[in-house]
This record gives structure tokens, C-alpha cells and sequence, in this order.
């Protein structure tokens, strides 16, 4: 099964920062799913993670890691499930991003589990039928 992998992991992976245990656990997990070709992105995920870096070079640099993964195409069916899953959230008393949403969308269209280190889809999950990816017990 592919997995749609958020911004909160891949900037884990990517800081050059001394790591926690469970930091490391999620990113030698993230690895993991690299080597095993399971990895999706899309561009809204892109777009965040390229949003910010004020220095020009280290822009380029993030764009060049990021080029062996593909976007992957967003149809409209996408966008209006994504406002499905919003109002649903809205209704319950959960606000979310547009994003956020657009991933959940994206996952459960594409029968994908969402890796994440974001604790709002676990309050989203609660109440939309996502799947999460959890770190294999090897890693833990």
C-alpha cells in the first residue's frame, strides 16, 4: 500500500538537527518506506515544504530532493471530498486546514494510509474513515 506522507514527517526528515528517539524512530521508518517505494506526495505537500526557506541555494537544494517524487494528480472528485470531509469535521467541532483536508481526500480516494506526526488527523480520524500509518514495532 502507498503512502501519503505529510509535511510534519518530511521536515523531520529533512532538519539536520539533533534528533529525539521518537523523532528518529518516525524518520528511519520514513526511510523505510523510501526503499520500499511506497512514498507519495502531492503538491500542496511540496508547496509547504518549499514555503519559507528565504535563501535561494537552500531552496534549490530542498527542490532537488524532493525531484525523484512525483506528484501525484489531484482530479476535482479530490477537492469536493475534501469539503465532504471539512463539513464533517466542522459539524463535530473540529476545524482543520484546507490542506489537511485535501490529504485526507487524497488518501481515502487512492485507498492510502497518511503518515503523520500532525495530531489533528488523529482528531480527524475520529471522525472520518482515514487510515494513519503507525511505525513498525522494529523501529520502536
Amino acid at each position: 500500500m502507498k503512502i501519503l506522507v505529510d509535511t510534519s514527517v518530511w521536515s523531520l526528515a529533512l532538519r539536520k538537527k539533533k534528533l529525539t528517539k521518537r523523532e528518529q524512530a518516525i524518520v528511519d521508518e520514513f526511510k523505510e518506506i523510501i526503499h520500499e517505494l511506497r512514498v507519495t506526495i502531492i503538491g500542496p505537500i511540496r508547496q509547504e515544504l518549499l514555503s519559507g526557506i528565504s535563501e535561494e541555494y537552500k531552496c534549490f537544494l530542498l527542490k532537488e530532493k524532493l525531484k525523484p517524487f512525483e506528484d501525484l494528480s489531484i482530479p476535482q472528485e479530490d477537492y469536493e471530498t475534501a469539503a465532504e470531509l471539512s463539513n464533517i469535521c466542522r459539524r463535530k467541532g473540529i476545524q482543520g486546514s484546507h490542506t489537511d483536508f485535501l490529504i485526507c481526500a487524497v488518501a481515502l480516494n487512492k485507498k492510502m494510509s497518511i503518515f503523520t506526526t500532525d495530531k489533528d488527523f488523529t482528531n480527524y480520524k475520529k471522525h472520518i474513515d482515514i487510515k494513519l500509518h503507525q511505525i513498525r514495532e522494529e523501529f520502536t
